[in-house]
């Protein structure tokens, strides 16, 4: 008896010779859908490798994917021809040493040719707390029936008894600087300011401080925000945040020397409160990325092209890897960013008839890839998201403060989702509010160029008038 290996080996054998045209058309077929499936799961495998690596805690939160790093990097350090840089001779010498070579410290034999070899160090003193016993005065003034008191500007607050012991306002300064403007934690703070400053201060102190701090300078935050409302673009972002539970932060940036930054710790992230900040009939333009709550908010938006070309990505990622007409559409798509960013890097230095000539091209490039529907999915789903877009894809070109990506809200919003990893949030809204508005004022005067401590120290103190 043949083995059964054998006997389907003449059966295939004989269907070969009675139907070989059948037989090639089946083997081809199952090719294209072996190919089919081994994409697939070329696909599925760096899915899996993607979950895998958000899940891994991450030792580099902020760094490059490696298809992003470019492929000839610049030489790390200056230009060849930078001027070098040094420390320089101190303009104020507060002390003189002079240390004589009268002979050789080894053989006690005369020197010759004895010269000085000048140095400068610069070196923190010991310091200790300048203490000032302040006394002043209260009284009741039977003229006019009122209690009365004498202030100096030293002053923070009126309160003695146990709560007399306080700090000045340079220190006061010095703590939220190192605290909002730097990042230090509560009690990294209050370690600086003990070894560098002799100052012995509490974690909860510093808080309750940081509390009072900001109702002082609760006029400077609203103004904040009087200046969003006059600022030509401003630029959003938003992430998740803390606050005896889950809340959301948002941030609105305006560019520029003079720009701001305003910190709101929200409980939702919404329409309604979207609008607190940025009205609906706010006339400049906004830029975002592309989350739903942005959309219709306000008459003049641009959305965030690299969040446009980080879904471009993703769509080569899941598209056929045999459709070659998804792939030309795809460089096409990515070929048209490219030229919008091109044109508004060479924007002021072209002419009113050549900008309105190239724009229109774009337009006309953007309606060819961007107005008919996609038989790829993945290539719908992106089409989809950007005709959700269409009427200001390029909005950004016509104004001249608008850039093409809403790289500096994120760069702003850095810092506090650093914060956030350090203080994982706050417990109360009264740390909420405090931790909002000096954020805010920090990044602001950063932003501006300004010292954050001196912006402070006139805000802190109390009037003698007062």
């Amino acid at each position: 008896m043949k083995p059964l290996i054998a006997l389907k080996r003449e059966e295939v054998s004989a269907l070969a010779r009675e139907a070989p045209e059948a037989l090639v058309n089946l083997v081809m077929v199952m090719q294209e859908k072996l190919a089919e499936l081994t994409g697939q799961v070329a696909r599925l495998q760096q899915r899996v490798a993607e979950l895998e690596e958000q899940n891994r805690p991450p030792s580099a939160p902020f760094r490059r994917r490696e298809d992003e790093r470019s492929a000839s990097p610049k030489k790390p350090g200056r230009a060849p021809g930078h001027p070098g840089s040094c420390r320089r001779v101190p303009e104020q010498i507060d002390e003189r040493i002079e240390v004589p070579l009268p002979c050789c410290p080894h053989c006690a034999g005369a020197l010759e040719g004895v010269r000085p070899l000048v140095q400068y160090v610069e070196e923190i003193p010991p310091v200790r707390p300048h203490v000032t016993k302040l006394t002043t005065y209260e009284g009741q003034c039977p003229r006019c029936q009122r209690a009365v008191r004498s202030l100096h500007p030293m002053q923070t607050s009126t309160a003695g008894g146990c709560a007399g012991v306080q700090l000045g306002v340079r220190a006061l300064a010095l703590a939220a600087e190192l605290k909002h403007g730097m990042g230090l934690s509560l009690r990294k703070t209050q370690q600086v300011l003990a070894k560098l400053g002799g100052l012995h201060v509490t974690p909860g102190g510093l808080a309750l401080a940081f509390q009072r701090m900001s109702a002082k300078l609760a006029g400077q935050d609203a103004a904040l925000r009087g200046q969003i409302l006059q600022a030509p673009v401003v630029h959003t972002d938003e992430t998740s945040w803390w606050v005896n539970g889950a809340q959301s932060l948002w941030v609105f940036v305006v560019p520029g020397s003079r720009g701001l930054t305003l910190y709101r710790v929200v409980p939702h992230r919404d329409r309604q409160t979207l609008h607190q900040i940025v009205p609906p009939d706010y006339q400049g333009i906004l830029i975002s990325d592309c989350l739903s709550v942005y959309e219709g908010a306000t008459p003049h938006q641009h959305k965030c092209y690299a969040h446009h070309l980080r879904a471009l990505r993703t769509a080569k990622l899941h598209q056929h890897p045999q459709n070659a007409a998804a792939s030309h559409w795809l460089a096409d798509v990515n070929a048209f960013f490219r030229a919008a960013m091109e044109l508004k890097n060479d924007w002021e230095t072209l002419s009113g008839e050549e900008q309105k000539t190239l724009r229109a091209q774009l337009e006309v490039f953007a309606n060819r890839l961007f107005e008919n529907p996609r038989a790829d999915p993945a290539e719908e789903r992106f089409r989809y998201r950007i005709a959700k877009q269409r009427d200001h894809l390029l909005s950004f070109l016509d104004h001249p403060a608008a850039t093409a990506t809403n790289n500096l809200a994120e760069r702003q919003l850095r810092p506090a989702v650093i914060a956030r990893k350090i203080s994982c949030g706050q417990k109360t809204a009264r740390g909420a509010d405090a931790w909002q508005t000096l954020a805010s004022l920090a990044a602001t005067c950063a932003q501006r160029a300004e010292d954050f401590a001196d912006f402070l120290r006139p805000h802190l103190c109390l009037s003698p008038a007062g």
